[in-house]
Formats: structure tokens, sequence, C-alpha cells
């Protein structure tokens, strides 16, 4: 599918869903600025708008329709031959996470930011992408005087969709710490892990995205007013706190995990434990039925009528000694 959305500088919305070759006439009409959006279009498609009208350069077309396992950003400045204006190319990852299989999902999003323009390219359905373009529609973003405003506006929203997946992680991890310290079985120990390897990819994802918001949000690069700087460095901001609290996240469950195997050990070692007094209990019994199992000819407590009172009072004395030993020094 393939949006587009036409605004003056003022911020009105003039146009929507333009025939792409209506697009160069207005790239160069320096009072409007377009912003495109391909979401999972044909490869031939994608092409034609993103090398034919756009002429962008190759590294980045082919960065933006490959999958790109890490954020980043980077400045195009074209060379004499170089048929493209200067613009920005930003991998960014939206993600969400599903409490039912303890995974993060995270989904990739493609920038082209120029001074006129922004393209976004994503292979799913995102629902940042999905609201600003409503917004657009309903004529509700008359803030966006400029690409760089709507790329904001993109990148904000988009950092705080990162917050209902870390609530969602947040619950999850306080019913692990219930069932490490009340269940402590393999099932348990199996979620904990998986949970902690998804903490550990979220984290691989939000140290990279931080360092690109971090870039726009210095002031590194031109096509970013000077004015926007401060909004930028406010999702800087938010994205930073994201990270630390994924870092508590982590730390969190290094704790479970550390609990889980406490517990485990625990119950391990109350279960030697009974096994051992059942077997130091039982071998008085154990020693006089072996004794009398050897059948002896001439064995003297068979030729007695008391013997088996005798070896049943035997081994109810040993017994109750070995229990009495046991209490009075606190095993038992």
């Amino acid at each position: 599918m393939i949006r587009s959305f036409v605004f003056s500088t003022a911020g009105h919305l003039e146009g929507r869903d333009i025939n792409p070759s209506a697009m160069p006439a207005i790239l160069a009409d320096p009072a409007r600025f377009l912003w495109i959006d391909l979401e999972a279009p044909p490869e031939a498609e994608a092409l034609s708008i993103l090398a034919d009208i756009f002429h962008f350069h190759p590294l980045s077309i082919e960065d933006c329709i490959q999958p790109s396992p890490f954020p980043k950003v980077e400045d195009y400045n074209p060379g004499p031959d170089d048929k493209f204006a200067h613009y920005l190319f930003m991998v960014i990852h939206a993600v969400d996470y599903n409490r039912k299989d303890c995974v993060f999902a995270t989904s990739e999003l493609n920038f082209f930011l120029g001074k006129n323009f922004l393209v976004t390219y994503h292979d799913v359905p995102l629902r940042t992408i999905n609201a600003i373009a409503d917004r657009c529609q309903k004529g509700a973003l008359n803030g966006a005087r400029g690409p760089d405003r709507v790329a904001h506006t993109l990148l904000d929203t988009l950092v705080e969709n990162y917050k209902p997946a870390l609530d969602e992680l947040g619950v999850e991890i306080s019913e692990l710490e219930q069932q490490a310290l009340q269940n402590p079985d393999q099932r348990t120990m199996n979620k904990i892990l998986q949970t902690k390897k998804e903490v550990l990819h979220l984290r691989r994802i939000i140290g990279p995205q931080r360092d690109a918001l971090a870039r726009l949000a210095s002031g590194e690069y031109k096509l970013i007013r000077p004015h926007l700087i401060p909004y930028f460095r406010d999702v800087y901001d938010s994205l930073f706190h994201i990270g630390e609290l994924a870092q508590s996240y982590t730390d969190s469950l290094t704790g479970i995990l550390q609990v889980y195997l406490s517990m485990s050990s625990n119950r391990t070692g109350e279960v030697v434990k009974l096994l051992t007094i059942i077997t130091v209990l039982t071998t008085p019994m154990m020693m006089v039925g072996t004794w009398y199992g050897m059948n002896f000819k001439n064995m003297p407590e068979l030729q007695s009528p008391h013997g088996y009172l005798v070896a049943s009072l035997f081994v109810a004395l040993s017994t109750a000694a070995t229990y009495w030993y046991f209490k009075r020094n606190k095993w038992l």
C-alpha cells in the first residue's frame, strides 16, 4: 500500500494519494512538502519511487528493502554526478510484546528525510504510521510545517508505543517472581530464561536506536531545523529512560533466576534430608532383618520361644533411640 500526503509549509494538508507522476512537480515547489508512506509495496513499485522519482543512493535503497538488524542514521550528500537531493536515511525499530508467547516483536521502519520530503518504508502495518496517517486525513496534524516535524511526530509516537509493551513486560516479571517463590518447576525456569532473552533483545535494539536519536538531537544534521532540536532531544530522553527501565528488568530477572535456583536447591535439600532420615530410622530394622535372614543352622535366638519378641523390641527401641537422638540435635 502506498499513501502520500502533500502539506504546505504552513502545516495544512493540501492533498493525499498523489499520482506518482505529479510528485516531481510537488518536490520542485518550495512552498510544499511531501510525505510518502510505503507499506509492504511490490518491489517494482518501491523502486520506481525510491530510485526513479527520488533517485536515492543504491546503498540506502538496498538497506531499506533488505531487513536491517540494528537502527542507524546516515547522511547522504549528493556528489557532482548524483541526481538525489541531500537526505538522511534512518532505520528505526518499533516493538510490541506478546505475553502469551513472551516475545518482543520488532518491526523495522525506514526514513528518508529531505528538505521538502519524507519517505517512510515498512514491511508490516505499524500503529505509529496508521495513527499519524489518520490524523493527517482528519486534518489534525496542523503543526506539520516541515518534513522534519512529521519525522519527529512519528519518532515520538513510536517511542511512546514502547511503554505499553514494557508495562506488559513488567506485569510478566511480577508474575514470574511469584511463580519462582511458589512453584519453582522447569516450566517457570524456561519462562524466566525466555523473558530474559527477550529483554536482552530489546536492549540490543534500544542501544543503537538511542545512539541514532542522540545524533539527531545534537544538531549534527542540517536537515533538522534548530528550533526542532529540543523536540528530538525530548524523544531521546524518553528512549533513554526506557533503556534504563529495560536494564532494571534485566537485573530483576537475574534476581528472580537466583531465587528460583535457591528455591530449587532448598527443595532438593529437603528431599535428600527426608530420604536420609528414612534410611537412618529404618537401619535397625534392616540390620536385624538381615541378621536373621542369614539362616544359620545353629543360631541361638532361634531356639528361644521369645526370640521373635526380643528382635521386635530391639528394632522398636533402636528406632526410638535414633528418633530421640535426631530430635535432641534438632535434625527433625
